[in-house]
């Protein structure tokens, strides 16, 4: 895999592709509930309380309830979260650290497995107080006060498979 993981470039922080999938935290105020079982896809929700690390939390989510592929969409606020921009030279995310407290105005992702284990791609628009927004992959954030995430288990499994040329573990549609 390409480049040191948290690599530093003039102040700039960057970290690789399979540092940024890992936990950073845990979810302890995380709770779940079943909302549709019947015919069709299952759905939760899944929500967050104030101090919850939600990357880390909804990994753990798919763990327990073996999610193997899936989607959702949440919003709510953060207090803290670190956004990446995938720079395709570096094969790396470039962190945008944002350390104010901030509202999710659009987050969603996708559940899929790589090396039999559930992993987790999401994308996240978050505004400020005075409107402006930034968005990017989802590294880390912390939530308050809440997090309310839907999220549908799809019913057939989606696998990543490593890119090279990218450095990346992308879903691949023709995986078993």
């Amino acid at each position: 895999m390409a480049g040191a993981a948290g690599a530093q470039e003039a102040g700039v922080t960057y970290i690789s592709p399979a540092e940024s999938g890992q936990k950073k935290g845990s979810a302890p105020g995380m709770q779940v509930k079943l909302i549709s079982s019947g015919e069709g896809p299952k759905q939760y929700a899944v929500i967050f309380k104030t101090g919850d690390e939600a990357y880390s939390g909804l990994l753990e989510f798919a763990e327990k309830y073996h999610v193997t592929s899936g989607h959702f969409t949440a919003i709510g606020a953060l207090s803290s979260v670190v956004l990446g921009w995938f720079d395709p030279q570096k094969k790396m995310y470039r962190e945008n650290s944002i350390h104010d407290q901030v509202e999710v105005a659009a987050m969603i992702g996708d559940f899929a497995l790589y090396e039999g284990k559930p992993t987790l791609h999401t994308h996240i628009v978050v505004g400020h107080r005075d409107g402006t927004v930034e968005g990017g992959h989802v590294i880390e954030g912390i939530v308050c006060p809440t997090l309310e995430v839907f999220v549908t288990v799809d019913p057939v499994l989606l696998q990543r498979k490593y890119n090279p040329a990218t450095d990346l573990t992308l879903i691949d549609p023709g995986g078993q």
